[in-house]
């Protein structure tokens, strides 16, 4: 056997070893879930289970939760329903939006502008932004699961800030949309911000937090995050792109009314990755019960550094549609976004 054969068989084996054992935790998860009708057993993809494992450092009996917990909410809120026609005057000002680029990973990239927030409800918000946020995962490309946001500080002021509205943000996203940021980039903001952003980290997972970087128009070095990210070509002027075309509500409309009328089928789409069931059998949403978790693993059980890798197996575009997770008791530890 060749010297470098050597060298490289026991980092195949671990390799392989892992990605067994993270499969293992996997089918442990669905099994515990039990059985599920076909609208359901979407979001119980091998993609989806593993980022609620991820987000709970692959301990089987949390992310089981968290997966349940993900379920009732999503058969209760219903955000794959959520149309433009009821949000759209929550998206007039370009608060929030879907841009028509992606970074050089191929990572939807959502834009947000807080200084534009123009209602008080926080319920519609936040309605809105799980509409975007479900937009965002549906145009991910194969293969890929995160996306980027890019927030732009400009026009921000001190009445634009909401504890309520970051603490609701903060938990429908580390609940139910856990390893899904990729980055996000806080472009140019004011020095106020920064008391604000520490109370915020109250809110926000580790994991969560390291994700966020801040970039400065007038430091070159914090540009180069913007360079090395984006074709700048692409990037809108506002960011420090030579994009000069800004946001479009007219035009916007358009595209998400024609993402509306893909998102049909995209969730009544038969996922080839989740076991057929016996339907006739199949569980009720009501009968999950959020408790009964004694057989899952202990609460403590998590695995070494190495179960951190992510998983090597490609994901098809049902296994990113899927949305999930985070232990709903945030004073035990958030999940991850």
């Amino acid at each position: 056997m060749s010297e470098s054969l050597k060298k490289s068989t026991p980092n195949g084996l671990q390799k392989t070893s892992v990605i067994e054992d993270q499969q293992a935790k996997i089918n442990e998860v669905r099994r515990l879930v039990g059985q599920l009708p076909e609208s359901l057993a979407i979001y119980c993809s091998d993609a989806t289970i593993s980022r609620y494992l991820r987000a709970r450092n692959w301990n089987v009996k949390k992310a089981t939760k968290m997966l349940k917990e993900t379920l009732k909410w999503r058969a209760k809120y219903k955000p794959e329903e959520i149309r433009w026609e009821e949000i759209a005057h929550e998206a007039e000002t370009g608060k929030i939006y879907r841009s028509n680029y992606m970074d050089k990973h191929g990572r939807t990239v959502l834009v947000m502008r807080p200084s534009c927030q123009n209602t008080k409800s926080t319920k519609g918000q936040i309605r809105y932004l799980v509409y975007c946020m479900e937009n965002a995962v549906l145009n991910l490309p194969p293969n890929q699961e995160q996306m980027v946001w890019l927030i732009d500080f400009h026009g921000y002021n001190l009445s634009n800030i909401s504890l309520k509205v970051t603490r609701e943000t903060a938990h429908v996203l580390q609940d139910h949309y856990p390893e899904r940021l990729g980055l996000a980039i806080l472009y140019n903001a004011p020095k106020f911000f920064e008391p604000f952003w520490s109370a915020a980290k109250a809110f926000l997972d580790p994991k969560t937090f390291n994700k966020v970087k801040f970039v400065y128009s007038d430091e070159p070095s914090t540009m180069k995050i913007m360079e090395d990210l984006f074709d700048m070509d692409e990037l809108e002027g506002a960011f420090g792109g030579r994009n000069s075309s800004g946001f479009d509500i007219g035009k916007y409309a358009e595209r998400m009314r024609e993402d509306d009328k893909r998102m049909p089928s995209v969730w009544t789409k038969e996922s080839t990755s989740v076991p057929q069931q016996d339907m006739a059998s199949a569980a009720s949403l009501d009968s999950l019960n959020l408790d009964s978790d004694s057989d899952a693993a202990d609460d403590n059980q998590t695995e070494s550094p190495k179960h951190h890798q992510k998983d090597s197996k490609a994901v098809s575009k049902n296994d990113q549609i899927g949305a999930a997770d985070s232990d709903s008791n945030a004073s035990k530890g958030e999940a991850s976004i």
